[in-house]
């Protein structure tokens, strides 16, 4: 076992995109287990668009000067816990760091259930909080039904590309996405098969929507905001549902932008509107992950992510992340 620790904190509000000047690494002993606690020694973590919010501060945002939060996999080294033994690969919410101490059953931390064939990168990607976040979208907040229409912004993204796939196996006729770039969109369209796809640098969103999406859409899962949300609504059917996710459009900026000029078609379609929250629908870990490891294992679904290797690239990975560097998933390998 390593005796040295490495963290990242958070040492300076970021004001717009975050720079490598508003974090330091730090150094500290690997620590012991108290009781009821295991040390889990971090093989992957996650680095998420919803971190930069937390950076702002408030009750709920991260500390200066502290670890930052963020979801891990790891395994545990030593434990004093009785529901975790050493070598157990575990889920958990203290990341940005290589070694963390944990409860099992306390803030969201669990034993993995390892399913034979499926890559660890999966347990932070699609069978993670963001296949999770897809899920609870389309299943519960959006209700897809088969034979519809479902558009998705940042569809390159983690939970873009995660909504994608299970919207293609619930039987969606359709699907229609948004990206930064051009080699995204041919991504999104050569490899993981929408239908349609547009750089909405390109041209205003609900003009290019026009021609994606001719004969309108039932669904649109938003993780942006702003210009998308106000070009989903013009092409929404009566009785359309959003699931707004994220607004990527509003994290490095002005965070109150105008409502979209179109919210009254809100009410003339009887659309509707309802956020989705990861934390409110934990209770469908077990349901996502029977009904996605078969695909997993027989191929039909991969694992989008974009992998760096090297926990002194933490910060790295999360600025390139927001300046759209990554396809997929974005995660940091520390080992194996």
């Amino acid at each position: 076992m390593n005796a040295t620790a490495h963290e990242v904190h958070l040492v300076s509000r970021p004001s717009g995109f975050p720079t490598a000047a508003d974090f330091r690494h730090v150094t500290t002993p690997v620590p012991s287990p108290a009781p009821g606690t295991a040390v889990v020694e971090n093989l992957l973590l996650s680095v998420d668009p919803y971190h930069r919010g937390l950076m702002d501060g408030g009750p709920d945002g991260f500390a200066l000067h502290a670890p930052l939060e963020g979801r891990s996999v790891g395994r545990v080294i030593a434990s004093r816990d009785p529901g975790l033994s050493e070598g157990d690969l575990v889920f958990h919410r203290e990341g940005w760091r290589t070694h963390a101490v944990v409860t099992a059953g306390v803030a969201g931390t669990r034993k993995l259930r390892n399913w034979e064939g499926v890559p660890l990168e999966a347990y932070l990607s699609i069978l993670g909080g963001t296949g999770l976040t897809a899920y609870a979208a389309l299943t519960r907040t959006a209700r897809l039904r088969a034979g519809e229409d479902l558009f998705v912004s940042a569809a390159a993204g983690g939970v873009g590309t995660a909504t994608a796939h299970l919207a293609r196996l619930l039987g969606a006729r359709r699907i229609v996405g948004s990206a930064g770039s051009a080699a995204k969109v041919r991504h999104l369209t050569e490899h993981l098969g929408l239908d349609a796809a547009f750089d909405y640098h390109d041209g205003p969103v609900a003009e290019q929507l026009a021609v994606a999406a001719p004969d309108g859409l039932d669904v649109y899962v938003d993780n942006v905001g702003g210009d998308h949300l106000e070009g989903a609504i013009t092409h929404l059917r009566e009785y359309g549902r959003i699931a707004w996710v994220g607004g990527i459009s509003m994290y490095n900026g002005d965070r109150s932008p105008a409502a979209p000029r179109n919210l009254f078609e809100v009410v003339h379609k009887s659309l509707r509107l309802e956020g989705v929250l990861v934390r409110n629908h934990t209770n469908l870990q077990d349901e996502l992950e029977e009904f996605l490891v078969p695909h997993l294992r027989s191929g039909a679904v991969g694992v989008d992510a974009t992998v760096t290797e090297g926990f002194d690239q933490t910060v790295a990975a999360f600025v390139g992340m927001l300046h759209g560097a990554n396809t997929g998933k974005t995660l940091v390998r520390l080992g194996r």
